[in-house]
This record gives structure tokens, C-alpha cells and sequence, in this order.
């Protein structure tokens, strides 16, 4: 059996840093609050593009940094939602957490999301769900994202029901260079998920962005 490794994880600490971070006094019952606080904010903001959700633990303090191509439609008309989801987090999640726990939400804006796997998974899954051919759509993909000169290589892989077919398959693209094992290889990976009315397509995305060096 072959042992396949997140391309993330095999590069922490050297090209990118954990997702949650900080203060943990408690690790278990801290990362499943972590995971609490993703689950409802992709719930409730799934529509929105969001790229990551950080989480920085100081003692007394805790950061929530939301990464997405539309922050306007989080913040809101005079930073209503944040408050809103604010109030949401601090009354469902952290509600086994003392008062003097305080919590602050920073949005930050993508400015190009065809430099993000996540994003650019996201515009895949939506295609698929509108029910565009997905040769069509990682052809489209393929070109989008190397429109940037930052990109270097690429790869899109979608897998099951293919346009409803009753056998599952794989069909993937790439164009450039993509050299998974190399350590400084700066690549941006993400798992995304389309939603059908014949099954769920999974979705892979790779984006190489060349070497960097400590």
C-alpha cells in the first residue's frame, strides 16, 4: 500500500505554519473547540469563499482570522456581521468558558483566489453542481489559474458520478511542474467537495508556486 501524505503537513514549519496555534493549556478539549468554531463558521458562511480559518490562543484571548475573496459580505453593513457571528460563537461554542475569555474575529480579504487551492476547489465544486461537463471545467480551471505568473504548475482531479454516470471514475489535468516531494516546494493543496443530486465528486486541487528557502 502506497503512504500518501498531505502536502500540507509534510511542509509545516518550513514553507507553512499550523492553522491553530498559540496558547493550548488543555490540547484536547482546545482543538475540539477549535473544530467547533470551523464547523459552524463553514456552516454558516459557506457561500462567502473562504480560504482558512486561524485560530490564535493567548491566555485570556482568542483570535479567529477568516481568510476569504468576499470579505464585504462577512463584515456587513457597519461590521453587523462580525457581531452577529460574534454573539453566535460566543453563545454556542464557548459557552462552558469563563467570562473574561474575550474574543476577536479578523477578516482578511483574498485578492487573487486563483492563487488558492481552497478557492479555486470551491469555483470547481459550484461549476459541477451547476451541472457544466467537468472535462469543460478543469479545461477552464486549468487556464484561470495559469493566467498568474506566481503559478508554476497546477493540477485539478475530480473523482465519482462524473456528469451522473453510473460507474465512478477519476479525471484529472495539470499543466507545469508539480514536484510534490521536493520539502521547498512552495504547493498550495486542498480537498473540496461538490454536492449533486447523483452523489458527492470529490475535489483535488494542487497549485505550485515555486521554491522557497529558509
Amino acid at each position: 500500500m502506497a503512504h500518501k501524505v498531505n502536502p500540507k503537513a509534510y511542509r509545516r514549519r518550513r514553507i507553512s505554519d499550523w492553522d491553530s496555534r498559540g496558547f493550548y493549556k488543555n490540547p484536547a478539549e482546545t482543538l475540539e473547540e477549535d473544530f467547533k468554531i470551523r464547523k459552524h463558521i463553514s456552516a454558516k458562511l459557506g457561500k462567502t469563499g473562504i480560504e482558512k480559518i486561524e485560530i490564535e490562543r493567548f491566555s485570556g484571548k482568542t483570535n479567529v482570522i477568516i481568510s476569504s475573496a468576499r470579505p464585504g459580505l462577512i463584515i456587513g453593513r457597519g461590521g453587523e456581521g462580525i457581531e452577529l457571528l460574534k454573539k453566535e460563537l460566543e453563545s454556542k461554542v464557548l459557552k462552558n468558558k469563563s467570562s473574561n475569555m474575550a474574543l476577536r474575529i479578523e477578516i482578511r480579504e483574498v485578492k487573487n483566489p486563483w492563487l488558492s487551492a481552497s478557492l479555486t476547489g470551491q469555483w470547481v465544486a459550484q461549476q459541477i453542481e451547476k451541472r457544466v461537463p467537468c472535462r469543460k471545467v478543469l479545461k477552464r480551471t486549468i487556464a484561470k489559474v495559469k493566467e498568474n505568473k506566481e503559478v508554476k504548475g497546477v493540477r485539478v482531479e475530480v473523482s465519482g458520478r462524473l456528469n451522473g454516470a453510473e460507474i465512478a471514475r477519476r479525471e484529472w489535468l495539470a499543466d507545469g511542474r508539480l514536484p510534490r516531494q521536493t520539502i521547498r516546494a512552495d504547493i498550495d493543496y486542498a480537498l473540496e467537495q461538490a454536492y449533486t443530486t447523483y452523489g458527492v465528486i470529490g475535489i483535488k486541487t494542487w497549485i505550485y508556486k515555486g521554491d522557497k528557502f529558509e
